[in-house]
């Protein structure tokens, strides 16, 4: 059994789409990053990555190779879950924890454990996807911000 936990936070911007756990949320602005910036996903590729011990994102993805710009999250989300079976390791839960002080994301949400059960071939009951926001405390609006941990066995 392995334990891993992820953080990431993007900051919102005009002109880009928002994408969380593979879902399009409308909203009149989106996150800044070079892949679609899912930041949930992100959290959550860290995560596995650091319950491996193979590093994060940046070092699988590094966003100086073109070939990762604007890509979809969710497809490089599937190569994290090859290394993970590759590995020797099978997903036991996850937890997220979205962090944003608008949009309202609770109408989204389980279309987003949905999404994550998919790619990774499991039951829901494996994943758990909470928001919650700051009270304008944190990232106040201007951003997005992810936790994540996944336990894997």
């Amino acid at each position: 059994m392995k334990i891993g936990f992820g953080y990431d936070v993007h900051r919102l911007i005009e002109g880009r789409r928002l994408v969380l756990c593979g879902t399009n949320i409308p909203c009149e602005v989106g996150l800044l990053g070079h892949s679609d910036a899912d930041v949930a996903v992100h959290a959550l590729m860290d995560a596995i990555l650091g319950a491996l011990a193979l590093g994060d994102i940046g070092k699988l993805f590094p966003d100086s190779y073109p070939q990762y710009k604007d890509a979809d999250s969710m497809k490089l989300l599937m190569r994290v879950i090859e290394l993970m079976k590759e590995n020797g390791f099978a997903l036991g839960n996850l937890d997220i924890t979205i962090v944003a002080e608008k949009p309202k994301l609770a109408p989204y949400i389980m279309q987003m454990r949905k999404n994550l059960a998919g790619v990774f071939g499991c039951d829901i009951s494996k994943i758990s996807v909470k928001a919650t926001t700051e009270e304008g405390l944190g990232l106040a609006g201007k951003g997005i911000g992810a936790y994540a941990v996944a336990l894997l066995e």
